[in-house]
Formats: C-alpha cells, sequence, structure tokens
C-alpha cells in the first residue's frame, strides 16, 4: 500500500510527487505556504517514506509512474522534484487528460540534454558514483550522491540515521537509469514533449549542477507553453530551502 498523506484546503488538487531518497514529508514546508489555494496529496514512491520496499520487480521508474498514476483521482495539477519532476514529465505524456499543469522542480531527465556539452561533463562528473556502487562501496556512493544532489550540508555532519537511510536505499539510484538516462518510456522522445498542453513551470537553482540547467533549456525549447524559473542561491534541493519563493512562483502559475 503506497503511502499518502494530504495538506491544504484550496478548490483546486494537486499531488505532489517527492525526489530520490526522500518522502512526502520533504514537501510540508512548501505545502504550509500553498495550504490557502490548493488541497496538496503526496505519495511516497515504493522503498521511500513509509511506503513499502521495492520489490525489484519490474522497471522501477515505470513503478514509480504507476504508484502516481493510482493518486490520479480526477485531472489534477503535478507538483514534482528531481524524480519525481520526471514522474510528473511521464504522466503528463502517457494521462494528459489527468494533468492541469505541470510544476517541474529541478527534473533529472538526463536524456534531454544528451548532445549538450553539459551532458558529456555530467557523465564525467558521476562516474566515480557508478564504480563505487558497482564495486559494492554503498557508502562512498551514497556520500558522492548526497555530495551532488544534497542541501550542502557535509555528508559528516548528517545525522547518522539518515546517512544510514541513504545507504541502504543508494541502490534505487541506478534502478532508474534505464528511464532517466536512456529513455526507456520514449517521454523526451521526438514530439512527446511537443503534445504537452497545459502550462508547465520549469524552476531550477541557480547554483544546481549545470546538467540542470541544460535539462530546462532543453526542456522549454520544446513545451509549447514553458515558463522558467531561476531561483537565486539555490540548489538542487531549492523546494526546500527557498519553500516560500518556489510557493511564489507556484502561484503565479496557478493564476495566470
Amino acid at each position: 500500500m503506497i503511502y499518502t498523506q494530504h495538506w491544504g484546503k484550496g478548490d483546486q488538487q494537486a499531488l505532489m510527487l517527492h525526489c530520490s531518497l526522500a518522502s512526502s514529508d520533504a514537501w510540508r514546508g512548501l505545502a504550509g505556504h500553498l495550504a490557502e489555494g490548493l488541497s496538496m496529496t503526496g505519495i511516497d514512491f515504493p522503498g521511500h517514506g513509509r511506503s513499502p520496499d521495492w520489490d525489484g520487480q519490474g522497471d522501477y521508474h515505470a513503478v514509480c509512474t504507476a504508484a502516481a498514476a493510482g493518486a490520479l483521482k480526477e485531472p489534477m495539477h503535478l507538483i514534482g522534484h528531481s524524480l519525481g519532476a520526471t514522474v510528473a514529465l511521464r504522466l503528463a505524456v502517457e494521462r494528459p487528460e489527468m494533468v492541469r499543469s505541470l510544476v517541474l522542480i529541478e527534473p533529472v531527465f538526463f536524456a534531454a540534454a544528451k548532445g549538450l556539452d553539459a551532458y558529456a561533463a555530467f557523465e564525467k562528473q558521476v562516474a566515480p558514483f557508478a564504480e563505487a556502487f558497482g564495486a559494492g562501496q554503498n557508502e562512498d556512493a551514497a556520500r558522492m550522491f548526497t555530495d551532488l544532489w544534497g542541501t550542502g550540508v557535509p555528508w559528516q555532519d548528517l545525522p547518522a540515521a539518515l546517512r544510514q537511510s541513504f545507504v541502504d536505499r543508494i541502490g534505487l539510484i541506478p534502478a532508474t537509469e534505464g528511464a532517466l538516462y536512456h529513455d526507456n518510456a520514449d517521454v523526451v522522445a521526438k514530439g512527446k514533449i511537443e503534445g504537452i498542453t497545459c502550462p508547465v513551470l520549469l524552476i531550477e537553482g541557480d547554483q544546481s549542477p549545470a546538467i540542470i540547467h541544460a535539462i530546462n533549456g532543453a526542456l522549454a525549447e520544446r513545451l509549447p507553453d514553458a515558463t522558467r524559473v531561476r531561483v537565486k542561491g539555490a540548489g538542487h534541493m531549492v523546494p526546500i530551502t527557498h519553500a516560500g519563493q518556489v510557493a511564489v512562483e507556484i502561484g503565479k502559475c496557478l493564476r495566470a
């Protein structure tokens, strides 16, 4: 059973999809800012938070997408961060009738940037992670992952229980490679992104890894109705570290 929680009392419905190695709890700050205008549902992806562990069967990104689709009881605004943003984008391609708008915060759909210089540089940047994980050095792999995609808190300063949770679940990261690097579901294939007609808000931190700026740029060029926003001083965890500013931008999008 997928864990679900709810916030807000607005007339409009939104589905909140979290980043890798996190849970729906990560949305609490942002949800507090949006509570007057939205009624929000957050789910924990399989293997995350209070949802059951992933059993390793099937394609993990497809499993997450199915979990999110199960929460779409009516057309909703989709708000996703990182992995969650890629699931939201996939739903907009596969279930467009259920998506009123998209807010994609730091989407890690690396395949969208293939062929760009930033993609080649990113492959070199993450090669040590793949080597560490392949060698069974899960703690090293988890440290490298959080150094690149975390809040900026050094690994040794994170609570021991949190570090261990990252180590225990680090295998979920390479489990998404088929979708995010190789687009095995044809989400960013030619013509698919162009067919998304709902409003799309692309949010990124100006201190985020360069690959994020490349991805959002590539998506913005192809989406018919896209707005792109950079949050000054923010990194990849912008919906947590700069929740108020992100909420303002989401509010503008929903009122447009």
